[in-house]
């Protein structure tokens, strides 16, 4: 499983990074967590607005920050 959180660097995305890190610490899965701000992945993935996160390269979340129970909920879509 790839996760990625992309996004400019600003303070959101930078939360939905740190939030997605500790939520897949809390799933005790063994992945990384990708931060990406080159704004060019972002376009190719095709959506407009940040920040993202991707799942094996498909966004799941976009546009806002969800709590840390969402993104949880998200993975385990995944597993």
């Amino acid at each position: 499983m790839k996760i990625q959180v992309l996004g400019s660097g600003c303070p959101t995305c930078k939360k939905l990074f740190e939030l997605t890190k500790q939520a897949v610490e809390e799933l005790d899965l063994k992945t990384e967590v990708e931060y990406i701000t080159d704004i060019q992945k972002i376009v190719e993935m095709g959506v407009m607005s940040s920040p993202v996160l991707a799942i094996d390269g498909k966004p799941v979340i976009t546009g806002f920050l969800p709590d840390v129970e969402k993104i949880k909920e998200t993975i385990k879509k995944f597993i």
